[in-house]
Formats: C-alpha cells, structure tokens, sequence
C-alpha cells in the first residue's frame, strides 16, 4: 500500500537527552509508512540509546563518527547529508540548535547539519531553563530565519523533575509534521501552544530619538533599546510577524524581526502608520518630547554673541495618536513609561492621558541604573489594576510580557 512517505528518505539525526528513546519510536513509525530511515547518533546519544537498537529498526547502518575512513570512502558526510529528501533532528537538544545557528561544524551531525542543501525538520528537548534562555531564543529566532522547521517542545514534567515547556513532541506529532511537508505543505514552526502569535502582526519602537539641533548636536536621552529588541526577539519567537521601528542603536537586528530604522520622532511616526494595521502595538521607544523648531544647517559656533537661543517645539505624541485612531487602531496598544518617582501614580495618569490599554512603567531614577542596563523592574498598569513584577533580566521580562500580550488578544480564528 502506497503512503504518503513511500520512497521517501529520511535522515534522523538523535541529540544527546532522554527524550531519545521517542526516536525509536519514530523510526518505527516512519518504516511502518514505507520511508527509507538512515540514522546519525551523537556521541551523547549513546548515553541514552544503542546503536544496535537503533540499526535494528531502520535496518541501517547508523553513523556516529566524522572520520572514519571507511564511511569517507564509500559515502561520506557530504552525500549522507544530500541523498536524504529530508533531515530531522530528534532530539535537537540545546548544543545541537547553537551549533546550527552558529555554522559550527566539530561532529558528524553538526556538519552533516552545516553540508546539506536539504530541509531540515528539528524537535526541541530539553530542560525548561535551557529552552527559555535567551542564548536558546536567539538560536531558535536564528534556524527559524534560516528555514528550518520546528515542531514543539510541548509543556509536561521533565526528567529533572521541573515542569514547563521543553518536553520533546511526540513521535506522532513529529510524523505529522514530516508527512505534511511531503504532502506539499510548508515545514512547521512549532506548537500551537508554544506560537500563540502566529498569524499576528506585532509592531515595536525601540531605542531614543536624535532631535537634530546642527548637523553634530542632537537632544536624545539615554535609552539602550534592549528592552525594546529583547521584545521583538520574543515575538518574532511566538510566532508573529515582528517589525521592529528602531531609533539609532548599537544592537543586532534581532533575528526574523522586520528593522525600520528611524532617527528622530517625526520618522518614527510616519513609519508607524505606515506599518499599521497590527494586532498589537508595543511604544518601547524613548522619543524625545522635545525637537529644536528650527535646527541650523551649520554646526553653531561659540562665540562673544554668548549662548545659542534654542527655541523647543513639541514633538508628536505617537502612542497617543495611535491609540487614539478611529481607523486601523491596532487590538492592543501598550505604552512604556520610564519615571524617576511616583511610578506608579504617574503611570496611572499616563494611561488615561494617551488612551492606550496599558503601561509598563518603571522606575529609571539613577540608582536604579535601569536606562542602558541589563535588567528591569516593571508594573503593568492598565484599567483594572496593577502587576508588579520582581527584577528580572530584561529578556525574561520581555518573554513575559509577550506571553502575557499573546493571553489578552487571543490566538487568531
């Protein structure tokens, strides 16, 4: 009886974890839909299954060793990563995804990996700690740039004992992924329940404004634009189609974010609009509330005449303008407010002011040495309270953050 993977070649390669033994499972169900299986073992999969068990299922030679002279001559890993139609990585344990994003190539599966022109299928396995780091967000954002598929981790128990996302998908899951692709559709990019996004349309300011004075002086504030990036890295990481209107920074683009790259308020504003609609609107930016009215095409000199007179005009207010939109006003609008005192009033009052459903205010007074680091310490005020949260790392606060915008707009119909 023909099958949707009859004929069909499948390279597995098996990480290093316990959610190993599921690859053998796998294996036996690819066979039982008729697909040709050939097997790479990582030296850490042998802490957990046999190559004899292994073997015994694909009826296969497995390879596990980069530079045996006789796999070379008769195969090697450049045609066992090109004879396959295509490539799964089950378990993709943590070094597995960073040697991926980062081209390392120092085993057989990692060059195998780094040498195929095939598409490539992984399943995340590991502890809940490791699956949330940011250095496992940023390889993951990476390899879903780079068009590898993804399917899970799913929520359950680990072996350790913690509970949370980071279980391997179920062989059955994994194989209706794989017939999917061969069935002609596109390569999954995980779990429902872990892309709640998916479908969405998020939209990011980041980083200050420069308000030019001359062509060498600007007024700016000290914002990093860490917050704001560590953001579109977590939607881009949730699913959603992620743009990101950055003012001037020293940061990576974070990996499948959409950069609109701005300078002052005025162009941030203009690009905003442009890119609305959006489910959901993050003002992460600093924008300067004030510009020079009129700025000097020359750089202004020092001189008897004493201090320059700068005349100050407003600038637009662009969380209020966008909340405020009777047209294409995005499902959640949320505003960030830095304060040095009264937080928690003042952020109260700037919500009611520009309309938004929500700020995240904190507190930027100098000794909390906030503006440009690392960590934050947020509340999210909005109409029906306030939640305040403990210091944290500003990517952990961002992935809290996003998941909690994900609950409140619901996943798309």
């Amino acid at each position: 009886m023909m099958t949707t993977l009859s004929g069909k070649s499948v390279l597995l390669i098996i990480g290093g974890g316990i959610a190993a033994y599921k690859s053998l499972e796998l294996i036996r169900l690819l066979k039982q839909r008729q697909a040709k299986v050939t097997a790479i073992m990582t030296k850490a999969a042998g802490q957990f299954v046999t190559e004899l068990s292994v073997a015994s299922l694909t009826g296969e030679k497995v390879y596990t060793d980069l530079f045996s002279l006789t796999d070379e001559v008769e195969m090697g890993h450049i045609e066992l990563s090109r004879s396959a139609d295509l490539l799964v990585v089950a378990p993709a344990s943590a070094d597995l995804m960073a040697k991926m994003a980062q081209g390392l190539a120092n085993d057989l599966a990692s060059t195998t990996l780094l040498a195929t022109d095939k598409k490539i299928l992984i399943a995340p396995a590991m502890n809940v700690r490791m699956w949330r780091h940011p250095a496992t967000m940023r390889n993951l954002a990476t390899l879903k740039a780079d068009g590898v598929g993804v399917i899970g981790p799913n929520d359950g128990e680990m072996a350790c004992g913690e509970y949370g996302p980071g279980r391997m998908a179920e062989p059955t899951e994994i194989l209706a992924g794989i017939e999917a692709h061969f069935a002609g559709g596109a390569l999954p990019l995980m779990g429902a329940a872990s892309r709640p996004l998916t479908g969405r349309k998020v939209l990011i300011t980041a980083g200050p404004t420069h308000e030019p004075i001359d062509p060498v002086r600007y007024i700016a504030n000290r914002s990093s634009g860490r917050q704001g990036y560590a953001l579109a890295q977590a939607a881009v990481a949730l699913g959603a189609e992620t743009v990101l209107v950055s003012g001037p920074v020293h940061l990576p683009i974070p990996p499948g974010a959409q950069m609109m790259p701005v300078e002052t308020a005025a162009e941030m504003l203009k690009t905003v609009e442009a890119e609305l609609p959006a489910d959901i609107a993050i003002f992460a930016a600093a924008v300067a509330d004030w510009r020079v009215a009129s700025a000097s095409g020359q750089k202004i000199k020092k001189g008897s005449s004493g201090l320059p007179d700068l005349k100050l005009a407003e600038n637009p207010d662009i969380l209020k303008t966008v909340a405020g939109a009777k047209a294409k006003r995005p499902k959640l609008v949320v505003g960030f407010a830095a304060e040095t005192e009264n937080v928690i009033a003042n952020a109260k009052s700037k919500l009611a002011k520009k309309g938004c459903d929500l700020i995240i205010a904190n507190d930027v007074s100098a000794d909390k040495g906030v503006m440009g680091g690392n960590r934050n310490t947020v509340h999210l005020v909005s109409a029906t309270g306030v939640e305040s949260w403990p210091e944290l790392d500003k990517q952990e606060v961002a992935r809290r953050l996003m998941e909690d915008f994900a609950r409140r707009i619901g996943t798309k119909a």
